[in-house]
């Protein structure tokens, strides 16, 4: 079945994609916002900062950039391996007698995907032990 796109449907997509972008960029402004005013009103309040009280912060802000950094890799290999799987899927049923091509390609393209999922592992554990 072919389905004609008219101009309609494509600005309306594009307006969507802009309000996705703009509600992203909104919310990491807040984050950064909310993050330099805690540091900010603890600065203007004249309170000495104890080094447990520093340590415990740059500790927390470890955990949360392992665990950012960790979340992203794992969302972003688990999307590309269903999209691997999938792709392959199709060309098996398209092409039944390319099957171990097909498979043997798709096995290295997993390969490469959670060789970068250990790589972002390697770099959260490095985040919370070396930094």
């Amino acid at each position: 079945m072919i389905r004609l796109y008219y101009k309609e449907d494509v600005v309306k997509n594009a307006l969507t994609k802009n309000r996705i972008r703009n509600v992203i960029r909104t919310v990491i402004s807040m984050a950064g916002v909310f993050m330099t005013t805690a540091a900010v009103f603890a600065a203007e309040a004249g309170e000495e900062v104890s080094a447990a009280a520093a340590d415990a912060s740059i500790l927390s802000a470890k955990a949360y950039a392992a665990a950012i950094a960790i979340g992203l890799a794992a969302l972003g290999g688990a999307i590309a391996m269903g999209m691997l799987v999938s792709k392959s899927a199709d060309g098996v049923a398209r092409q039944p007698e390319a099957q171990s091509k097909i498979q043997s390609i798709m096995m290295l393209g997993l390969v490469f995907v959670e060789t970068a999922i250990i790589y972002a592992l390697v770099i959260a554990i490095l985040i919370i032990f070396v930094l």
